[in-house]
């Protein structure tokens, strides 16, 4: 493809669409800002398409994974996307949307020695960090801690059968790594269940989920299940708190959104 619009022709054009709707001012914030996404699996994956197409045009993307056949049921890979590196492939996607965009991947994901330049110059963070493996965990404590130490805002997704759980960290506001509900030390004492019920409240962990992994637990080879539109779904939440708080605005801490519940009538007595 060649491309024949200078660098303000094509922004101008790109983001006709959402004029009316979002301020001038808050689309050149966007244009302006620099997003880590890190993990670009089912979670930060789904980020990564809507907030490109907001206008953002500066990503560094982080993840060390390669897309395996059991990735296709729910992340932005298609079959000849097999074996390549994810965060790869999510730049190649943004260029495509916008080709002025900037990216740069980080293919060994977040490491305590690549964390301080993945953040450098960094306006938010996606976080969609795996939590299934101890060395996810060092890698969102280190990005946490890394984002705490500079004031960035983090918001971090967790999918669970039909739920979508988003906790906000507003850095910013002097709190501790992960809201000090996680401690290094914890990272490297406790199991990953142990870490999750730290971050995610018991009460949003939907019944199928808690049964299924009960019924799996002594399996060595269980993989959480995971659903399409539930990894979805943080794109659209992660892309609307990259907008307000670009704006200025102010966001919840938290936010659940059951996709099953919600399609379903309300109960009647």
């Amino acid at each position: 493809m060649t491309v024949t619009e200078t660098a303000e022709e094509f922004y101008a054009g790109f983001t006709q669409r959402n004029r009316g709707l979002i301020p001038d001012e808050v689309q050149r914030a966007l244009r302006a800002a620099k997003v880590v996404i890190a993990g670009c699996g089912s979670t930060g994956g789904a980020a990564v398409e809507p907030i490109a197409r907001l206008g953002v045009r500066r990503f560094a993307l982080a993840e060390p994974g390669d897309y395996e056949l059991n990735n296709l049921n729910r992340q932005h890979a298609a079959y000849a996307e097999i074996g390549r590196n994810k965060g790869e492939v999510a730049a190649e996607r943004v260029r495509a949307i916008n080709p002025y965009a900037e990216t740069d991947v980080y293919t060994a994901g977040v490491q305590l020695d690549n964390v301080h330049a993945l953040l450098d110059g960094c306006d938010v963070v996606v976080d969609g960090v795996d939590v299934t493996t101890p060395k996810g965990w060092q890698a969102k404590f280190a990005l946490h801690a890394e984002a705490a130490r500079r004031g960035v805002p983090v918001i971090s997704g967790y999918d669970m059968s039909g739920t979508q759980y988003v906790r906000y960290y507003d850095y910013a506001s002097g709190i501790a790594p992960l809201a000090g509900q996680v401690t290094e030390e914890a990272v490297a004492a406790e199991t990953v269940w142990e870490l999750l019920l730290r971050v995610v409240p018991r009460e949003v962990i939907p019944e199928d989920l808690i049964a299924d992994v009960r019924a799996n637990r002594d399996d060595p080879e269980y993989s959480l299940p995971q659903l399409v539109y539930t990894s979805l779904l943080f794109g659209v939440l992660a892309s609307r708190y990259v907008v307000e708080l670009l704006a200025g605005r102010l966001v919840r801490d938290e936010l659940v959104l059951d996709v099953h519940q919600a399609v379903r009538p309300p109960v009647t007595s």
